[in-house]
């Protein structure tokens, strides 16, 4: 295999050996998909990023996303970190990048400090919000190794939401009960098969209401069977509750921001600011 480089860099926090780890490969030219699958393996990070050209040439690059066993459609923290690596070693031409994936185009918008220097970026979903499956409150808290008493359904049940990959979203009673929770291996193998359609794509994100505020909120996002135990800060997850809360609130037209805490648990503190918007005419869109 020839010599291709990479950065790392650490998505969704302001202070080092916090947020969600990335490898990026900025020129991927030349590798296979077992290629890439090899080198994600090896970095052992939630996923790593692979940019080759795009198909269409109006747009900025074709990236595809690698867990440690698979690839995916689509992800919320690596495409922020790809954006921000190629902003910085200026392939990007202005503020804004699309990127082809197997979800769809994902929209990059790249931020800036006052001295115009790269400080991050934000993305749109790739598809708008679709809602799946309710799965029964028992099942989502033997997965989480917590009591049914710990699942709210006040504001909705356990329910399958994506804007590009599925998530089975659950609300918790309490912060409490959020830092009790532990993934049971067990539990997930049992549910994937119960609900085949989901696949090995059986992932739960647990949040909670920070003071009871409907826009604070802190998570966890477990996905075992894909590789990841537990994930420090989850977009595209993050992106998928806050179009599912805004579907849920009144009113024909609303737009809503949320300020997200997740990684505390692991001691990868990571902080996620996601959008929603909900119209009379249209879908739920979101950014991260």
């Amino acid at each position: 295999m020839p010599a291709h480089e990479f950065v790392t860099v650490d998505v969704f926090t302001d202070q080092r050996f916090g947020g969600n780890p990335l490898a990026v490969f900025p020129d991927a030219a030349g590798l296979d998909a077992s290629q890439m699958q090899a080198l994600a393996r090896e970095f052992n990070l939630s996923e790593t990023t692979f940019v080759l050209p795009p198909d269409d040439p109006r747009h900025s690059a074709k990236v595809r996303i690698f867990t440690p066993r698979a690839e995916l459609p689509f992800a919320g923290h690596p495409n922020v970190g790809t954006g921000y690596v190629l902003a910085c070693r200026g392939t990007s031409a202005g503020e804004h990048l699309t990127f082809e994936e197997a979800a769809g185009l994902v929209r990059v918008h790249i931020l800036r400090d006052a001295a115009g220097a790269p400080a991050g970026a934000r993305i749109s979903a790739p598809q708008s919000l679709s809602l799946g499956i309710e799965v029964p409150v028992e099942t989502v808290a033997a997965c989480a190794g917590l009591a049914p008493g710990d699942v709210t359904t006040d504001a909705h049940p356990p329910l399958v939401a994506s804007v590009g990959i599925p998530f089975v979203i659950v609300e918790l009673t309490e912060l409490s009960a959020l830092s009790r929770a532990s993934p049971d291996l067990a539990a997930f193998r049992a549910a994937a098969g119960r609900f085949a359609e989901l696949g090995q794509r059986f992932s739960l994100h647990l949040y909670v209401r920070r003071g009871g505020e409907t826009t604070r909120l802190r998570t966890r996002m477990f996905a075992p069977l894909g590789g990841i135990l537990e994930d420090p800060a989850t977009g595209s997850a993050n992106a998928a509750l806050g179009a599912l809360l805004t579907s849920l609130a009144p009113g024909e037209s609303v737009d809503l921001a949320y300020d997200i805490e997740q990684g505390i648990e692991m001691g990868r503190p990571s902080r996620l600011l996601a959008t929603a918007r909900k119209t009379a005419e249209g879908p739920v869109t979101a950014t991260i």
